[in-house]
This record gives structure tokens, sequence and C-alpha cells, in this order.
């Protein structure tokens, strides 16, 4: 039998009875002769922790040693669940990531994975060790820590399980698959058996989050099955692969949102060319991921400027736009962080017209007003109040069928 990767997350090591029982589980699928090879996130809630004691010690930390301590949360778990194995008379090793070799950029906590070494891997499989990988965290060329992002452990699994050539990577958390839409928000959303690539890209990308995006764009890119399933039950869960349409006849598949985001508007600023190059030249500089992006017509050659940000990045985008508003003789700077973004995705929708009318109508229709709208060949999303989130995607869930 082959390589199987199992990635567990916070939720399901969150205790010493959670992290025995996954134990037991790993166990189980490696007497059935497969090579076990696990990614751990830290215990639920710790991350939220470790940031919080660094945000209570300095207004603005230092990103380089904010991954110094947010790396110490995965090794917690590494070597809890390898204790635990060792216990139920299995054989299991801990390794960060720099004991395995995984190699990222300097870009604090959001370095991207560039390379793997599978040898010392692949030697303690050889001796039949269950090998247990601290997730969400690399180390650059200068041997600093970086971090991966919030749900970066996934990415950690599915760049394993590509530099493993491994048969699977299985995506342990604290729902069974993948949904419609949050089942939190919409009780009667269903559960996809299987969902393609380019869906579950865009779904994660807008605000999903049973995946990390980066972990979806590299399974993608080297062709790894991802199962997504629950750590609590058997449940077969939902097989992210290659494919379109893999739900037939449905124009939409999900309804995706994400609470976390701000606006901010850099106003009466000068209508003329390469005014937007330089606010976001300088947004890039800083390492602020820019969203949506709106310009409002000019008026007396003067025009408004707003963009969406991660709640995260809000504070840093809002510097950067008051550091340049003298440069370009704005008015004035606002943010705004009672905002959510609201998306609809499905492959259907390259074939079928009328889906953007339909999604507008139906929010019109309950009193949800729009403020900023994107599209690409497969989703369409905008910019709403956080207060009507809840109301919003149970509205599109049922207006395209979700529940049926």
């Amino acid at each position: 039998m082959g390589i199987i990767v199992q990635k567990y997350g916070g939720t399901s090591v969150a205790d010493a009875l959670r992290v025995r029982n996954v134990a037991e589980r790993i166990l189980y699928t490696q007497n059935k002769g497969h090579q076990m090879v696990i990614v751990v996130s830290a215990p639920a809630g710790k991350t939220d922790e470790l940031l919080a004691l660094a945000k209570g010690v300095a207004k603005n930390p230092c990103a380089r040693e904010v991954d110094m301590l947010l790396a110490t949360g995965e090794q917690i778990s590494i070597a809890l669940l390898a204790m635990a194995i060792d216990d139920l008379g299995g054989k299991a090793i801990s390794l960060t990531a720099a004991q395995v070799g995984i190699k990222t950029d300097g870009a604090f906590q959001k370095a991207k994975i560039t390379e793997i070494s599978s040898k010392r891997i692949k030697e303690e499989l050889a001796k039949g060790q269950v090998v247990i990988v601290a997730g969400f965290q690399g180390v650059d060329e200068k041997n600093n820590i970086t971090t991966l992002g919030r749900g970066g452990s996934d990415t950690s699994a599915v760049a394993l399980a590509a530099a493993l050539q491994a048969d699977v990577c299985e995506i342990y958390t604290d729902v069974d698959g993948v949904y419609t839409a949050d089942p939190r928000l919409v009780p009667n959303a269903k559960k996809h058996d299987e969902i393609s690539y380019d869906e579950m890209l865009e779904m994660a990308s807008l605000g999903a989050k049973v995946l990390h995006l980066r972990a979806v764009e590299l399974a993608k890119k080297y062709n790894v099955p991802i199962r997504v399933r629950s750590s609590f039950n058997e449940n077969p869960g939902t097989v992210v692969k290659g494919g379109e349409n893999l739900e037939q006849g449905r124009i939409v598949v999900g309804v995706a949102h994400n609470n976390k985001i701000s606006k901010v508007t850099i106003a009466r600023v000068a209508d003329k060319p390469g005014v937007a190059a330089l606010i976001f030249t300088k947004l890039a500089a800083a390492e602020v991921n820019v969203d949506m992006i709106v310009q409002s017509a000019s008026k007396e050659g003067l025009a408004d400027i707003s963009f969406t940000v991660s709640k995260d990045d809000a504070l840093k985008a809002e510097e950067v736009a008051t550091s340049m508003m003298g440069e370009l003789s704005a008015g004035l700077v606002e943010r705004d962080d009672n905002k959510a973004k609201i998306s609809i995705v499905g492959t259907g929708m390259l074939t079928n017209p009328g889906v953007a009318a339909k999604m507008f109508e139906s929010l019109a229709e309950n009193g949800i007003n729009i403020e900023m709208i994107s599209t690409s060949d497969i989703s369409i999303s905008t910019v709403i109040s956080c207060e009507l989130v809840e109301k919003a995607v149970q509205t599109l869930h049922a207006v395209f069928g979700l529940d049926k």
C-alpha cells in the first residue's frame, strides 16, 4: 500500500482525549498497510491566544517575532500526538518543518513553500514510524522560522502529499465535508460528495473556511486528490478533484461568505493616469493584498477610489493610504470594518445567462444593499454590511435551489 497524508485541524487535537482519538484513527489506518504522514495544527484557540499575547506587549509586533511565537503552537500538537501513538503501542516521531526541510520564501506570516525535502520523512517511514509534521510553518533561506498564514496547515499537508507522491491527502476537520453554505448559517445546507478544484478554489478564495486557498492551488497543480472528512465520525466526506460540473445540473454549487474584510476609501483624488498605479504599487510594496476595487465616476476632475482588504491588513492599508494623501492631494481616507463579502460559485455560470440578475434581484427584494461587485468566470461577489450576512446567505441558498 502507498503513502497517505492526513491533516488534523485544531479542534481535532484540542485536548488529551481528542489527541488519543486521533492517534487511534492513525494507527487503524496504518494497520491496513499504509505508510502514514501526519500534519497537525495547533490546538484549537492556541494561535489566537498567542496572537493576543503578542498584541498585549506590542501595538504592531514585529512579523518575524510573531512567526517565531506562533510556530510553537503546532509543536505542542506534534509532540502530544507522538506521545499518544507511542502509548498505544505504535511508533511515531514528531518533526518541525525545519527538521523535515520545508523551505519557504521570507514573507513572514504569509510565506509560500518553495521546496520540500522528502529524505528525512522517507527514512523514518522505512523504520515503520508514523511521521508527524508541524503544519503551518517553514524556514526561509536564512533559517528564520516562517508561517504560511491562517489555515496554512492544509497547505503543508498538500505540499507534502505532492512531494511524497502520496495516494491521497485527507483533511480532517470539525465538519464532514464541503457544504453548499456554512451549516451554521444555513441549517439545511447540503454536503457535496465531489467538487472540482476550480469550484473549490473559488469557494476557498471567497471565504469558505473548509480548505486553505493555497492548499487547493497546490492540489490542482500537482493533481493531488483531497478528501475532506470529520475527525468525529466515519462519514466519507467530500472529494476535491479535477473535472467540471461534477454536480450535474447545478448552475450554482455554493454560497460563500467572508465577514473579515474592511473597505478603505481614498476620497477626492485627481482623476488622471498613474494615480491608481501609485496607490496599488505602494500597497503591494507593503504586502497588503487588495481584493475588490471600485473607482467612482469623475466629478470636477476628482474621483473616489475604494478597495477591500482583509481585516488583518486593514490598519496597514489605512496607514499606507494616509501616508499618500499629500502626494495624491486626497480629501480624506476612510476605513470601514463593518463589511462582508457574499459570493455564489459554480462552473454552470459559464453557460447560463441571467445568474447575476437573479442574485441582485433576490438581495434587493430582501432589503440587502450592494456596495461593490466583482465577478469571475465562475463566481459573483458583492460587498454588504456585516449585519446582513446571515440573511443574504440564506436568501441566495434558497433562490438557487441549493437546499434541494
